[in-house]
């Protein structure tokens, strides 16, 4: 059921006659490679993170800054104008930005794989910073409406492509700092973009424009030009390093790629088969992972779309209410930096999880049912760091117990696609006549991480078994013989 195959299953890939390492070996206590010494692996290691991490965590910025900036827009003076508060209008705003987003979600990690990470990626960002920039001429609700759609079908591509091109560059116990730098980075620099909507709302008037118009105006431009500059620097699969500018070459690519094969015999790109790619989604625990990964977003993303709309109810004007989104994002970088060290130091996945769930939990009691509206911002930082910040862990649990290159897009859609879901439940649990508390929100937040708790816990459980039968030698997990399941 969740696929650890009896002795005699063949293998999905072989591994290299050189792999004798472990496949636990991790970037702190490896020394073994024929051509390159320790040290000279860990300058090429970062020198991937400095190319390939910085690079899609810059892109990330720009895709959540522009998801972001409609509840900053909304706080300026687009909610007034457009009667954006009437009946459900601002959650059916969100709500079909989702909808497009989940529903092009599949695409994205087979469109990353056969039209290259640069080209797509690149191209994708470029097309959704010109529709953003049309969002600023906008003179209905439902024209903006529409406009959102077409930015979540280009968006959709760009997130599970991230994730799938950063999980064939690393080996398994390399992935979730990897994972944090990616999202933390994005989320706290995205996060300052409220300090940058204050300033450019005070832009109303010029030109004719609204000050919520110049959010998206400027924010859309800022997009096309960052997407220009990775056409130059972002870049493909291990085994295209050699085509980016000034990175790999190749004897660096074939250490990454045997370095790869140590760990989890995968580096090397199968070829196409729609029965393989859709055959993935017989094992039982990708849909678990789903469903994890369904929880945690749609608490990250209901907060992030009302959290100003929620200050702004807590007594704070609007200068305050964009500018206040930054400390909980900084407090949150820093959380998920130090759990990602230790994560990934000691090999822990689910403990994370759990640990950031009942975090999340105890910010929302305070967010939902203190009186105080200190101790309600305390809670803020609690529930962003418990349950925005239980992405990495949750992307790293499941790229640590899967092996094949068609098994890890098919995840990554899958994973992806719930967390779009999770977007489209969290516009629709957060709505405009529960305010200011929201609590509707609040429970179903709570619900959320009492089914993480759950998951992760029977998640735990089932590993746990399969590792004990595996080292017994009575089933081959994965197709692999060395491979073991990490919780």
């Amino acid at each position: 059921m969740f696929a650890a195959k009896e002795p005699g299953s063949s293998p999905v890939a072989v591994i290299e006659k050189s792999g004798s390492i472990p496949a636990s070996e991790d970037e702190h206590d490896v020394d073994y490679d024929e051509v390159y010494s320790y040290a000279e692996q860990r300058k090429i290691i970062h020198r991937i993170d400095r190319r390939v991490v910085s690079m899609l965590a810059l892109l990330y910025i720009i895709s959540l800054m522009d998801r972001m900036n409609l509840s900053m827009a909304a706080i300026a003076g687009l909610n007034k104008e457009l009667k954006l508060q009437v009946g459900t209008r601002y959650s059916v705003t969100i709500l079909v930005f989702f909808v497009a987003y989940t529903v092009f979600q599949p695409l994205g990690t087979v469109l990353t794989r056969k039209l290259g990470p640069r080209w797509f990626l690149s191209s994708i960002v470029l097309a959704w910073g010109v529709v953003m920039i049309g969002n600023g001429f906008v003179h209905s609700w439902q024209e903006l409406a529409g406009l959102r759609v077409v930015i979540g079908a280009f968006e959709a591509g760009y997130f599970p492509g991230a994730v799938y091109l950063l999980s064939t560059w690393y080996a398994r116990y390399d992935t979730q700092k990897r994972y944090t730098a990616f999202f933390g980075i994005g989320c706290v620099a995205a996060a300052f973009s409220g300090i940058l909507a204050y300033g450019l709302s005070k832009m109303d008037g010029l030109a004719g424009l609204g000050g919520w118009r110049w959010i998206f105006v400027v924010e859309g431009c800022i997009s096309c030009a960052v997407a220009l500059f990775s056409y130059v620097f972002l870049v493909g699969f291990p085994e295209d390093a050699q085509k980016a500018w000034n990175f790999l070459n190749e004897k660096e690519r074939d250490f990454v790629i045997r370095r790869v094969n140590r760990d989890r015999g995968d580096a090397v790109t199968e070829p196409f088969s729609l029965g393989a790619f859709l055959a993935s989604a017989k094992d039982l625990k990708i849909w678990v992972f789903a469903f994890l990964f369904f929880c945690v977003t749609m608490v990250g993303y209901s907060i992030n779309y009302f959290l100003p709309i929620i200050l702004l109810g807590m007594g704070f004007n609007v200068a305050q209410a964009q500018c206040l989104l930054a400390p909980p994002w900084v407090f949150t970088g820093i959380f998920m930096s130090v759990q990602a060290w230790i994560s990934d130091r000691y090999r822990l996945r689910a403990p994370i999880i759990a640990v950031n769930a009942v975090l999340a939990l105890i910010g929302l009691a305070f967010m939902g049912f203190h009186s105080n509206n200190s101790v309600r911002y305390f809670g803020v930082f609690l529930v962003i760091a418990g349950a925005s910040g239980n992405t990495p862990p949750v992307l790293t649990y499941q790229a640590n117990n899967i092996r094949g290159h068609w098994k890890r897009a098919f995840c990554s859609a899958t994973l992806v696609g719930a967390g779009g879901v999770g977007g489209i439940a969290g516009a629709l649990v957060f709505r405009s006549q529960d305010q200011p508390k929201y609590l509707p929100g609040i429970y179903a937040a709570i619900a959320a991480n009492l089914c993480i708790l759950l998951c992760t816990a029977g998640l735990t459980m089932w590993f746990w078994y399969c590792n004990r039968r595996a080292r017994k030698g009575m089933i081959v997990i994965e197709g692999l013989q060395s491979f073991l399941y990490t919780y």
